[in-house]
Protein backbone atom coordinates (compact mmCIF):
# COMPACT_ATOMS: atom_id res chain seq x y z
CA UNK A 1 0.00 0.00 0.00
CA UNK A 2 2.45 2.50 0.60
CA UNK A 3 4.88 1.64 -2.51
CA UNK A 4 1.24 2.42 -4.29
CA UNK A 5 0.82 5.74 -2.48
CA UNK A 6 4.95 6.57 -3.07
CA UNK A 7 4.22 5.29 -6.75
CA UNK A 8 1.09 7.44 -7.13
CA UNK A 9 2.96 10.84 -5.65
CA UNK A 10 5.92 10.47 -7.86
CA UNK A 11 3.65 9.66 -11.28
CA UNK A 12 1.45 12.81 -10.18
CA UNK A 13 5.11 14.81 -9.31
CA UNK A 14 6.29 14.29 -12.79
CA UNK A 15 3.25 14.41 -15.31
CA UNK A 16 2.45 17.79 -13.56
CA UNK A 17 6.37 19.01 -13.63
CA UNK A 18 5.88 18.15 -17.44
CA UNK A 19 2.97 20.11 -18.19
CA UNK A 20 4.26 23.15 -16.97
CA UNK A 21 4.45 25.58 -20.13
CA UNK A 22 8.06 26.98 -19.45
CA UNK A 23 11.29 24.82 -19.35
CA UNK A 24 13.88 25.38 -17.52
CA UNK A 25 17.03 26.12 -19.18
CA UNK A 26 20.60 25.60 -17.23
CA UNK A 27 23.38 28.71 -17.35
CA UNK A 28 25.24 25.83 -19.92
CA UNK A 29 23.04 23.02 -21.10
CA UNK A 30 23.28 19.57 -19.45
CA UNK A 31 24.76 16.55 -21.81
CA UNK A 32 23.64 12.99 -21.41
CA UNK A 33 25.46 10.10 -22.60
CA UNK A 34 25.59 6.38 -22.85
CA UNK A 35 28.35 4.52 -22.15
CA UNK A 36 28.44 0.53 -22.55
CA UNK A 37 30.23 -2.48 -20.66
CA UNK A 38 30.96 -4.61 -22.89
CA UNK A 39 30.34 -4.34 -26.84
CA UNK A 40 30.28 -8.22 -26.88
CA UNK A 41 29.48 -10.82 -24.30
CA UNK A 42 28.07 -14.21 -24.23
CA UNK A 43 24.59 -12.99 -22.43
CA UNK A 44 24.05 -9.73 -20.89
CA UNK A 45 25.06 -6.14 -21.75
CA UNK A 46 24.36 -3.06 -19.61
CA UNK A 47 23.63 0.89 -20.85
CA UNK A 48 25.30 3.44 -18.33
CA UNK A 49 23.43 6.60 -18.43
CA UNK A 50 25.74 9.44 -17.64
CA UNK A 51 25.45 13.40 -16.93
CA UNK A 52 27.51 16.28 -17.50
CA UNK A 53 27.35 19.74 -16.62
CA UNK A 54 23.96 18.69 -14.66
CA UNK A 55 22.45 21.67 -12.51
CA UNK A 56 19.22 20.40 -10.83
CA UNK A 57 18.06 16.59 -11.54
CA UNK A 58 15.33 15.84 -8.79
CA UNK A 59 13.66 13.73 -11.39
CA UNK A 60 13.87 12.29 -14.70
CA UNK A 61 12.36 10.30 -17.47
CA UNK A 62 14.36 8.42 -19.92
CA UNK A 63 13.43 6.69 -22.90
CA UNK A 64 14.86 3.99 -25.09
CA UNK A 65 14.25 2.21 -28.67
CA UNK A 66 15.82 -1.47 -28.69
CA UNK A 67 14.56 -4.67 -31.15
CA UNK A 68 12.57 -6.66 -28.55
CA UNK A 69 12.95 -9.88 -30.77
CA UNK A 70 17.03 -9.69 -29.60
CA UNK A 71 16.80 -8.28 -26.28
CA UNK A 72 14.58 -8.77 -23.20
CA UNK A 73 15.10 -5.98 -20.28
CA UNK A 74 16.67 -7.29 -17.04
CA UNK A 75 16.55 -4.91 -14.93
CA UNK A 76 17.04 -0.87 -14.31
CA UNK A 77 19.16 0.67 -11.66
CA UNK A 78 20.71 3.69 -9.98
CA UNK A 79 22.66 5.44 -7.30
CA UNK A 80 20.41 8.43 -6.81
CA UNK A 81 18.41 8.01 -3.65
CA UNK A 82 14.55 8.16 -4.37
CA UNK A 83 12.29 6.11 -6.14
CA UNK A 84 12.22 4.50 -9.30
CA UNK A 85 9.53 3.08 -11.78
CA UNK A 86 10.43 -0.35 -13.20
CA UNK A 87 11.00 -0.32 -16.68
CA UNK A 88 7.89 0.00 -18.90
CA UNK A 89 8.54 -2.02 -21.87
CA UNK A 90 6.45 -2.00 -24.44
CA UNK A 91 6.81 -2.48 -28.24
CA UNK A 92 10.16 -1.80 -29.06
CA UNK A 93 10.35 0.93 -26.08
CA UNK A 94 12.10 0.71 -22.84
CA UNK A 95 11.24 3.75 -20.35
CA UNK A 96 13.19 4.50 -17.39
CA UNK A 97 11.72 6.82 -14.63
CA UNK A 98 13.60 7.95 -11.33
CA UNK A 99 12.53 10.69 -8.72
CA UNK A 100 13.66 12.38 -5.41
CA UNK A 101 11.63 12.70 -2.76
CA UNK A 102 11.06 15.32 -0.12
CA UNK A 103 11.89 19.24 -0.51
CA UNK A 104 16.10 18.46 -1.71
CA UNK A 105 17.82 19.96 -4.12
CA UNK A 106 18.08 18.21 -7.49
CA UNK A 107 21.70 16.17 -8.35
CA UNK A 108 24.86 18.22 -9.80
CA UNK A 109 27.73 17.75 -11.15
CA UNK A 110 28.88 14.95 -13.65
CA UNK A 111 27.12 11.86 -12.49
CA UNK A 112 26.10 8.02 -13.32
CA UNK A 113 22.44 8.68 -13.64
CA UNK A 114 21.50 5.47 -13.77
CA UNK A 115 21.81 1.96 -15.85
CA UNK A 116 19.89 -0.96 -17.95
CA UNK A 117 20.67 -4.24 -18.52
CA UNK A 118 19.51 -6.13 -21.57
CA UNK A 119 20.04 -9.91 -22.36
CA UNK A 120 20.80 -11.04 -25.81
CA UNK A 121 18.13 -13.81 -26.63
CA UNK A 122 20.03 -15.20 -29.97
CA UNK A 123 23.44 -14.65 -31.05
CA UNK A 124 24.83 -11.69 -33.60
CA UNK A 125 24.67 -7.57 -33.48
CA UNK A 126 21.85 -5.12 -32.46
CA UNK A 127 21.99 -1.63 -31.00
CA UNK A 128 20.43 0.06 -28.16
CA UNK A 129 19.22 4.01 -28.77
CA UNK A 130 18.75 6.54 -26.17
CA UNK A 131 16.13 8.86 -27.70
CA UNK A 132 14.88 11.08 -25.20
CA UNK A 133 15.63 12.36 -21.70
CA UNK A 134 12.71 14.42 -19.72
CA UNK A 135 14.48 16.08 -16.98
CA UNK A 136 12.88 18.15 -13.57
CA UNK A 137 14.43 19.95 -11.58
CA UNK A 138 14.10 20.39 -7.61
CA UNK A 139 11.37 23.78 -8.31
CA UNK A 140 9.08 20.90 -10.58
CA UNK A 141 10.24 23.12 -13.57
CA UNK A 142 11.34 20.66 -16.99
CA UNK A 143 12.94 20.16 -19.63
CA UNK A 144 12.58 17.58 -22.40
CA UNK A 145 15.70 16.44 -24.60
CA UNK A 146 15.86 14.76 -27.87
CA UNK A 147 19.02 12.60 -27.61
CA UNK A 148 20.31 10.35 -30.42
CA UNK A 149 22.57 8.10 -28.46
CA UNK A 150 23.56 4.90 -29.88
CA UNK A 151 25.44 1.59 -28.79
CA UNK A 152 25.83 -1.88 -30.74
CA UNK A 153 26.42 -4.95 -28.88
CA UNK A 154 27.15 -8.28 -30.51
CA UNK A 155 26.35 -11.80 -28.23
CA UNK A 156 28.75 -14.23 -29.58
CA UNK A 157 28.17 -18.14 -29.21
CA UNK A 158 30.06 -19.36 -25.66
CA UNK A 159 32.43 -21.59 -27.90
CA UNK A 160 34.01 -19.37 -30.43
CA UNK A 161 35.60 -16.49 -27.90
CA UNK A 162 38.94 -16.65 -29.26
CA UNK A 163 38.40 -18.97 -32.40
CA UNK A 164 40.31 -18.61 -35.26
CA UNK A 165 37.41 -17.95 -37.32
CA UNK A 166 35.37 -15.53 -34.70
CA UNK A 167 34.86 -12.36 -36.66
CA UNK A 168 34.07 -14.01 -39.99
CA UNK A 169 31.54 -16.23 -38.29
CA UNK A 170 30.11 -13.54 -36.67
CA UNK A 171 29.53 -11.31 -39.54
CA UNK A 172 27.65 -14.24 -41.30
CA UNK A 173 25.51 -14.58 -38.54
CA UNK A 174 24.84 -11.46 -38.45
CA UNK A 175 24.02 -11.76 -42.66
CA UNK A 176 21.76 -13.99 -41.62
CA UNK A 177 23.35 -16.90 -43.69
CA UNK A 178 24.49 -19.17 -40.91
CA UNK A 179 23.19 -20.28 -37.57
CA UNK A 180 24.76 -21.54 -34.34
CA UNK A 181 23.62 -25.34 -33.22
CA UNK A 182 22.17 -23.49 -30.46
CA UNK A 183 21.51 -20.02 -29.05
CA UNK A 184 24.67 -20.52 -27.27
CA UNK A 185 26.65 -22.65 -29.50
CA UNK A 186 28.16 -22.89 -32.87
CA UNK A 187 30.33 -25.83 -32.60
CA UNK A 188 33.15 -24.45 -35.15
CA UNK A 189 35.46 -27.50 -35.16
CA UNK A 190 32.08 -29.93 -36.02
CA UNK A 191 32.33 -31.42 -39.59
CA UNK A 192 29.86 -30.42 -41.82
CA UNK A 193 27.92 -32.78 -44.03
CA UNK A 194 27.36 -32.36 -47.82
CA UNK A 195 23.62 -31.47 -47.10
CA UNK A 196 24.75 -28.82 -44.94
CA UNK A 197 27.46 -27.36 -47.13
CA UNK A 198 24.44 -27.35 -50.08
CA UNK A 199 22.42 -25.52 -47.90
CA UNK A 200 24.57 -22.75 -47.32
CA UNK A 201 25.69 -22.07 -50.65
CA UNK A 202 21.79 -22.23 -51.14
CA UNK A 203 20.80 -19.96 -48.55
CA UNK A 204 24.39 -17.48 -49.56
CA UNK A 205 23.34 -17.26 -52.91
CA UNK A 206 19.42 -17.26 -52.47
CA UNK A 207 18.88 -19.90 -54.98
CA UNK A 208 15.29 -19.97 -55.76
CA UNK A 209 13.33 -22.82 -56.30
CA UNK A 210 13.21 -24.68 -59.33
CA UNK A 211 10.80 -27.49 -60.98
CA UNK A 212 13.55 -29.98 -61.85
CA UNK A 213 12.89 -33.06 -60.52
CA UNK A 214 14.80 -34.56 -57.57
CA UNK A 215 17.52 -36.71 -59.09
CA UNK A 216 18.74 -38.92 -56.26
CA UNK A 217 17.37 -41.48 -54.37
CA UNK A 218 18.74 -40.67 -51.23
CA UNK A 219 17.05 -36.84 -50.56
CA UNK A 220 14.15 -38.26 -49.53
CA UNK A 221 10.70 -36.10 -49.48
CA UNK A 222 9.83 -34.06 -46.62
CA UNK A 223 13.83 -34.03 -45.30
CA UNK A 224 14.55 -30.58 -44.02
CA UNK A 225 17.48 -30.86 -47.05
CA UNK A 226 15.35 -31.65 -50.13
CA UNK A 227 14.87 -28.30 -51.46
CA UNK A 228 18.36 -26.94 -50.90
CA UNK A 229 19.89 -30.11 -52.73
CA UNK A 230 17.17 -29.73 -55.31
CA UNK A 231 17.83 -25.96 -55.70
CA UNK A 232 21.96 -26.45 -55.60
CA UNK A 233 21.34 -29.07 -58.02
CA UNK A 234 19.38 -26.93 -60.76
CA UNK A 235 22.05 -24.18 -60.42
CA UNK A 236 24.84 -26.96 -61.17
CA UNK A 237 26.17 -26.31 -57.74
CA UNK A 238 26.91 -29.86 -56.90
CA UNK A 239 26.66 -33.60 -58.05
CA UNK A 240 25.96 -37.24 -56.55
CA UNK A 241 28.88 -39.14 -55.40
CA UNK A 242 26.80 -41.89 -58.04
CA UNK A 243 24.22 -40.91 -60.53
CA UNK A 244 21.29 -41.53 -57.85
CA UNK A 245 23.16 -40.91 -54.98
CA UNK A 246 23.84 -37.80 -53.43
CA UNK A 247 25.06 -38.73 -49.52
CA UNK A 248 23.48 -36.25 -47.89
CA UNK A 249 25.01 -37.01 -44.13
CA UNK A 250 28.25 -37.92 -45.28
CA UNK A 251 30.81 -35.53 -44.32
CA UNK A 252 31.98 -32.90 -46.55
CA UNK A 253 35.89 -33.32 -47.46
CA UNK A 254 38.09 -30.63 -48.54
CA UNK A 255 37.71 -30.95 -51.96
CA UNK A 256 34.28 -31.64 -52.33
CA UNK A 257 33.50 -28.27 -50.40
CA UNK A 258 36.08 -27.10 -52.79
CA UNK A 259 34.46 -28.13 -56.24
CA UNK A 260 30.91 -27.09 -54.90
CA UNK A 261 32.20 -23.53 -54.29
CA UNK A 262 33.56 -23.28 -57.56
CA UNK A 263 30.62 -23.78 -59.25
CA UNK A 264 29.05 -21.38 -56.88
CA UNK A 265 31.28 -18.40 -58.24
CA UNK A 266 30.51 -19.43 -61.61
CA UNK A 267 26.93 -19.80 -61.24
CA UNK A 268 27.10 -16.19 -59.50
CA UNK A 269 29.37 -14.73 -62.57
CA UNK A 270 28.49 -16.28 -65.41
CA UNK A 271 31.27 -18.30 -65.80
CA UNK A 272 31.86 -22.14 -66.24
CA UNK A 273 34.70 -23.35 -64.49
CA UNK A 274 35.85 -25.19 -67.55
CA UNK A 275 36.32 -22.03 -68.91
CA UNK A 276 38.08 -20.27 -65.56
CA UNK A 277 42.18 -20.50 -65.41
CA UNK A 278 44.37 -20.40 -62.81
CA UNK A 279 47.42 -17.41 -62.53
CA UNK A 280 49.62 -19.35 -60.92
CA UNK A 281 50.63 -22.90 -59.93
CA UNK A 282 49.93 -23.58 -56.32
CA UNK A 283 52.03 -26.17 -54.94
CA UNK A 284 51.22 -28.46 -52.20
CA UNK A 285 53.17 -30.97 -50.45
CA UNK A 286 50.43 -32.91 -50.62
CA UNK A 287 48.86 -32.58 -54.03
CA UNK A 288 49.07 -36.02 -54.66
CA UNK A 289 45.99 -36.56 -52.58
CA UNK A 290 43.99 -34.65 -54.85
CA UNK A 291 41.83 -36.52 -56.90
CA UNK A 292 42.32 -35.97 -60.74
CA UNK A 293 38.37 -34.68 -61.17
CA UNK A 294 39.16 -32.05 -58.17
CA UNK A 295 42.83 -30.73 -59.50
CA UNK A 296 41.53 -28.28 -61.67
CA UNK A 297 39.54 -26.73 -58.78
CA UNK A 298 41.65 -26.91 -56.06
CA UNK A 299 44.13 -24.98 -58.51
CA UNK A 300 41.33 -22.40 -59.09
CA UNK A 301 40.14 -21.76 -55.74
CA UNK A 302 44.26 -21.49 -53.66
CA UNK A 303 45.33 -19.59 -56.70
CA UNK A 304 41.83 -17.16 -56.13
CA UNK A 305 42.41 -17.05 -52.31
CA UNK A 306 38.51 -18.69 -51.74
CA UNK A 307 40.87 -21.63 -50.47
CA UNK A 308 43.82 -21.63 -48.56
CA UNK A 309 45.80 -25.01 -47.36
CA UNK A 310 45.03 -26.19 -43.95
CA UNK A 311 49.01 -25.72 -43.47
CA UNK A 312 51.43 -23.49 -45.79
CA UNK A 313 52.77 -26.78 -47.08
CA UNK A 314 49.48 -29.26 -46.77
CA UNK A 315 46.46 -28.51 -48.72
CA UNK A 316 44.35 -31.66 -47.09
CA UNK A 317 41.99 -32.58 -49.99
CA UNK A 318 40.58 -35.62 -48.24
CA UNK A 319 40.16 -34.46 -44.25
CA UNK A 320 36.83 -33.50 -43.54
CA UNK A 321 35.82 -29.61 -43.79
CA UNK A 322 34.75 -27.59 -40.04
CA UNK A 323 31.85 -25.81 -39.81
CA UNK A 324 34.73 -22.64 -39.25
CA UNK A 325 35.83 -23.71 -42.69
CA UNK A 326 32.81 -23.60 -44.15
CA UNK A 327 31.79 -20.23 -43.12
CA UNK A 328 34.94 -18.34 -44.35
CA UNK A 329 35.41 -19.75 -47.54
CA UNK A 330 31.44 -18.89 -48.10
CA UNK A 331 32.51 -15.29 -46.62
CA UNK A 332 35.42 -15.25 -49.00
CA UNK A 333 33.02 -16.00 -51.96
CA UNK A 334 30.28 -13.45 -51.67
CA UNK A 335 33.55 -10.52 -50.52
CA UNK A 336 35.27 -11.36 -54.28
CA UNK A 337 31.45 -11.42 -55.83
CA UNK A 338 30.87 -7.71 -54.12
CA UNK A 339 27.78 -8.73 -51.80
CA UNK A 340 27.77 -6.50 -48.85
Amino acid sequence: MKRNIIYAAFALQLCCSLALLAPAYAEEASQFVMKTSDAESTGEFTVILQGTNVQDLYAYEAKFSFDASKLDVVKADTQIEGFSVSPIVKNNEVIFAHTKMGKVEGEKGNLDIGSITFKAKKAGSTTVKWTSMKIVDHNLQNQSISLNEAAEFTKIFGDLKGHWAESDIMLMVNKNIVEGMDDDHFAPDTNVTRAQFATLLTKALDLKSSPIQNPFDDVTAGSWYEDTVKKAYAAGLVNGVADREFAPAKNITREEMTAMLLRAKGHATGMRVEDMTAGATIRFSDEGAVSDWAKKVVALAADSGLMNGRTAEEFAPQEQATRAESVVVLKRLLAGLGAK
